[in-house]
């Protein structure tokens, strides 16, 4: 069952071989003696692609909903005696997460031995349901409804750049002023709009530069480079504007705060463990202040189920 749920949420035999350590021709005989002990086809097999049949769509999600409540039942055995143990799958953006992450992981470690921690720090998008992840960190609105997620803070956005960079350059004085400068971006945004609030309301202005990162410690390190104008969490930056190695510009423009949140998927229950972190990052965050900014819309996304991947093998 644990298997197949997989396959169902990965599309890839090879995938699922990976994550349990063995190889593919065993993940498919697994396959065909649970096909055979149903009496049903559960998996349309192609060259290209995997996709459950009706039975499959049922089974995939009964056995999902059978394997979340038991390793609910094997978490609740473990509370009895305080020791949560199997695998916590946390993923988090690279800068986030060696900054505020970390620290807290081996301090919730430390708490729980007997748990073992798979920490993933990347800038990319996960699908936590493909990828196996119980929880991640998200900044911003989410368009994501297949999850659901707590907010755990919030933090300003700014705008800074060198002072060498300043005095190359006359500084904006207005939002609009930033197309006639070189603006530091950022890769895995759908396009380079930068948001601001100000004395005309909310704006949206296009920009562009010559150089691009895909992580905020990039961007951050291209600004004290004095490459350009950059668009960045204040959380990353605070203690260079504290000594003058970054300059705030469009302050009267603030751009608008983001929340912060821990985003589980729907299609489980959220495990006793996943709930130890979820309390146990919210405290701890609750004592940084720069990552406690109150925002306009603090908000939960529904619950909705999450759809079958069907990806390609």
């Amino acid at each position: 069952m644990r298997i197949f749920t997989r396959v169902v949420e990965t599309g890839s035999f090879s995938a699922v071989a990976r994550e349990m350590g063995t190889i593919q021709p065993t993940i498919s005989k697994q396959l065909t003696a649970l096909e055979e002990h149903l009496g049903v086809r559960l998996l349309n097999r192609t060259t290209r692609q995997l996709s459950p049949t009706e039975a499959g769509r049922k089974y995939y999600e009964r056995g999902r909903q059978i394997l979340d409540e038991l390793s609910d039942l094997e978490s609740s055995l473990s509370d009895l005696q305080n020791r949560p143990t199997g695998l916590l799958r946390i993923h988090a953006a690279v800068a986030f997460g060696q900054l505020y992450m970390l620290p807290s992981v081996f301090r919730f470690r430390r708490l729980y031995p007997a748990l073992s921690i798979d920490l993933m720090l990347s800038d990319r998008y996960v699908d936590l349901v493909q990828e196996g992840v119980d929880m991640t960190i998200r900044f911003g609105e989410l368009a994501d409804s297949q999850v659901v997620a707590r907010r755990i803070g919030g933090t300003t956005r700014v705008c800074v750049a060198s002072p060498a960079y300043l005095r190359a350059r006359n500084t904006p004085r207005s939002p609009s002023d930033l197309a006639a400068h070189n603006c530091i971006t950022y890769n895995y945004l759908f396009s380079n709009e930068w948001e601001f609030e100000g004395p005309q309301g909310a704006q949206s202005i296009r920009v562009r530069g010559d150089f691009r990162a895909n992580s905020a410690l990039t961007i951050r390190a291209a600004a004290l480079e004095g490459i350009g104008v950059a668009y960045m969490p204040g959380m990353f930056v605070q203690n260079d504007i504290d000594k003058g190695s970054l300059i705030r510009v469009l302050a009267d423009y603030g751009p608008p705060p983001v929340d912060i949140h821990a985003v589980s998927p729907t299609a489980r229950l959220l495990s006793t463990k996943v709930k130890l972190f979820l309390e146990f990052i919210r405290n701890e965050f609750q004592e940084i202040p720069a990552l406690q900014v109150v925002t306009a819309k603090p908000r939960l996304v529904p619950r909705i189920r999450a759809k079958v991947s069907k990806g390609p093998n």
